[in-house]
Parts: C-alpha cells; structure tokens; sequence
C-alpha cells in the first residue's frame, strides 16, 4: 500500500486541471465538481422569486402607492366603461351611424366582456412577473383605441376600437391590479380595494361630464380625443409605482383547473355572472330611458346629468351633497328614474370593488391569485356579454318601448343574485354578522 506521501506525488503532477476546479468549488462551498456548476447559478433568480417575502407591510409609503396606482386605474377601465351610457345615448340618435339599440349594445357589452375575459391572460402572466408589459400594453391599447374611434363614422369601425381595443386593454390592466393590490396589505385589504376601485367613481363622474359637454361644443371626435388625452395623463403613475411584491416559484398553469372543482369558488362566479346582468341592463339603459320617454331632464342640475349619477354614487364618492341636490331640484311625481337613479348607484362600486377580496378569501394558494381572479372575471364576464343585448330584445323596436319589462328583468337576476351570495355567506360562516377569514 502506497504511503500518503506517495499518494499526494502521484495526484499532483498528473490531476492539476482537476485539483483547480476542486479548490474553486471548495471555495464556494459546493463541493460539486464543475458539469454540475452551471444548475447553481441558473436556480438563484427561482429561488429568489420564489422566496417568502414575509408578512404584508399593511401600509408605508409604497403599498399607498400601489393603492393611488390602482386608483388611476380603475379610473380609467371601469371609469370609461361607466361613460358608454353617453355613448349610447349619443349612438342613438343617428348622427354617426344607424343601429337598433340592441346592435348599439353589442359595443358596450362586448367591451365590458373583454375587459373580464382578458383576465385569462392577463392573470397567469402577472403570476410570471410580467406587470409591466400588461401595464404598457393595455394602456397603449386603450389610448389607440379611443383615438381611433375619434376617427370613425361605421358601426363596425366603433365596435373594432371601442368594444375590441379599448376593452382588452381594460383586461390587461384590471385583474392585474385587483391581484396586486391584496397583497401588499393583510388587516387592510378591503379598505385598500376600496380606495382603489374608487377611481371608478370619479371615473364615471369626469368622464361623461367631459364627452356630453364637448360633444355639443367641439364634436365628438375631439370630445373622444380629449378623453383620449386624459387617460394617457393618468396611466404615468401606474406606470412608474406598480411592484410586485410576491413572485411565484416557477411558472403557472395559465388555468387552475382545480378551481372547477371549487364549489364556494364556482358558486360565487356563478352570482357574480348573473349580478352584472342586471347591473349592466340598468347602466346602458338609464339614460336612454328620460329621453325616450320625453323626461324633464332640464331641471337637473347642470353638473349632475342623469347619465352620470349611478358612476357619481358608486364606491368611494360622496353621496350626500349629490342626493341632497337631486332631492332639491327633482320634479318627484313626473320622472321616478330621478330617484331611481341614485338608489341604484350605490350598488355598481359594490360589485366591482369586492369581487377581487371575496375572489382572495376563496384561493387557498395565494401564489394563485392572479389566474383564479382572472378566471373568476373572464366566466362572469358572460353575463356582462348578455347583458346589454338581451336587454336591446326585451325591450324592443316598437313604441312604447318596454321598459317595464326591461327594468324586471334587470330587478329579477340582482334578487337571484342577492340569494345565492346570501347562501353561501351562511354556508361558510352561518349567521356570524362579523366574521374574520
């Protein structure tokens, strides 16, 4: 047996190139030899992403950020979509192209529709650390979509920019947003998500004050324009503060599958689909409605028009002031939508501000935030889809319109709706007023 000494002359000479990757390797604390290497360094960025971050800072400076980001979202997806009664009403009348209401529907109902379906992109690729290409992508699109229907003088030119471009690029930004928000807070998150989806509200309240007023002063291809503009402004902010703060391990499926399986989960979509029937009917009907009807809609004040006051009640503005003003200035007797109107605005910022909270309690993986969001909002989205046409067919061609019948319709799925959140609120807490998830 050769003696240590030996053994050390004979692996000198003949493994140099072998001895200067063992000591490189016993430097980094491997001891693996050098093939092995490269799987060192290539697993440091999964490692990383997939790291814990710990608890949700529940507040400081950035996390507000992301909510005041949020905010300009919202203002500019749901806030646009909240002004497509000033479109209809406009479409209407016949000075840019002839359709039937319920062909005029298809507009604002498809782009609604895309808004929500999108999310099935949208949500697994913000899972895989792309926010700022959804951040970019879908505030390109909404701006070249609204300056493209500035342009246009056919049906089928609006429905391609506005239901199309300006309703995808609302999916791009909207699930992306409601999945990020929650997790920069953990005791706060409602009041997060609120603050946030109020952006909608002053959406809805600038928005068609700026379209119906500059339609009868400039045009509506400038008053689309100078939307246009507004929104460009607005997007910066998103822009520059979005962060993630959790990253997923790897990449995700693009669908939970498991989520089909998920009865409280499938129980919820199903309501939220049959809710934004209803809510939708009365958001593209109820300023057509005055005027088909020959409604003194003069005596509003001139900073509220009807139009506008289910967005100017919703989450997040300040509804006093604005039913103290409608009461005072309402001729009671003769035009009940004018009490109708704000009854039903308080509802809308409901249904959009809670859906991404209730949408988190259900997911048990929170690295599965995003794609379960998405996937909730793309099968609701269905009902938004239905919403606007169904209603065009009720309430037919022939006057007198319908609309007895439309606003049952609309009254009759938010009810069903009520009743099956109300069950499965007791089934997943019984009648616990206040219960913690």
């Amino acid at each position: 047996m050769a003696s240590p000494i030996a053994q050390n002359t004979e692996n000198s000479p003949s493994n140099l190139d072998e001895a200067a990757p063992a000591s490189h390797d016993s430097e980094t604390g491997t001891g693996q030899s050098d093939p092995e290497q490269p799987t060192e360094p290539s697993s440091l960025p999964e490692k990383d992403a997939g790291a814990s971050p710990g608890p949700p800072p529940n507040g400081g400076l950035i996390a507000w950020l992301q909510v005041v980001a949020g905010f300009f979202i919202f203002f500019n997806t749901w806030g646009i979509l909240s002004t497509f009664p000033v479109f209809q009403t406009y479409y209407e009348s016949g000075e840019l192209f002839e359709a039937s209401s319920a062909n005029i529907s298809w507009i604002g109902s498809i782009q609604c529709f895309l808004l929500q379906l999108t999310g099935l992109i949208s949500g697994p690729v913000y899972d895989r650390g792309y926010l700022r290409l959804l951040l970019a992508s879908g505030s390109f699109m909404i701006v070249f979509g609204l300056m493209m229907l500035s342009l246009c003088t056919e049906y089928w030119q609006a429905l391609l920019s506005q239901a199309l471009c300006v309703g995808i690029g609302g999916g791009l930004l909207f699930v992306p947003t409601v999945s990020l928000i929650p997790t920069w807070f953990s005791t706060r998150i409602g009041l997060a998500v609120g603050i946030a989806s109020s952006g909608s509200s002053l959406g809805g309240v600038i928005y068609p004050i700026v379209l119906s007023r500059l339609i009868t002063q400039v045009g509506f291809p400038w008053a689309v324009r100078a939307i246009a503009f507004i929104t460009l402004a607005t997007f910066i902010l998103p822009l520059v503060v979005f962060k993630i703060r959790v990253r997923v391990p790897k990449p995700r499926a693009m669908v939970d599958w498991s989520a089909f399986t998920d009865a409280p989960f499938i129980i919820f979509t199903l309501a939220l689909l049959i809710i934004f029937i209803g809510q939708t009917v009365l958001l593209f009907y109820i300023s057509f409605y005055p005027e088909n009807r020959d409604l003194p809609t003069r005596r509003w004040p001139s900073t509220s028009p009807p139009f506008s006051m289910p967005a100017r009640l919703s989450a997040g503005s300040s509804p006093t002031p604005c039913l103290t003003a409608s009461a005072s200035s309402t001729p009671w007797r003769r035009s009940p939508c004018f009490w109708a109107s704000p009854c039903f605005a308080f509802s809308p910022g409901v249904v959009i501000a809670l859906p991404p909270v209730c949408f988190r309690v259900l997911t048990a993986n929170k690295a599965m935030i995003g794609t379960r969001v998405g996937q909730g909002f793309a099968i609701a989205g269905f009902g938004l889809l239905l919403a606007g046409p169904s209603g065009g067919t009720i309430l037919g061609t022939v006057e007198p319109l319908n609309w007895t019948g439309l606003w049952v319709y609309a009254g009759v799925t938010v009810c069903a709706s009520s009743l099956i959140l109300f069950g499965l609120r007791l089934s997943k807490s019984g009648l616990v007023i206040k219960a913690k998830y």
